[in-house]
């Protein structure tokens, strides 16, 4: 698995509050979907911060609802 670094997810999403606003939301979605499975294969809040980090997952200023 490749080590995240706090600068890559800071390209995709400049500011480090929204940032951690975006990845908590994002974990407790995952968390959320998966919860019903006995064994995950990684933390919820990894998958979150890796989705960020490939693209998968953005924020659009002015958009406080839904990821």
């Amino acid at each position: 698995m490749k080590e995240l670094n706090i600068d890559e997810l800071l390209e995709k999403i400049s500011n480090k509050y929204v940032l951690t606003v975006t990845v908590s939301k994002r974990a407790r979605q995952i968390f959320e979907e998966l919860k019903f499975l006995k064994t995950v294969a990684k933390d919820p809040l990894i998958l979150a911060m890796e989705e960020i980090a490939k693209g998968k997952v953005t924020f659009k200023e002015g958009e406080e609802s839904e990821l």
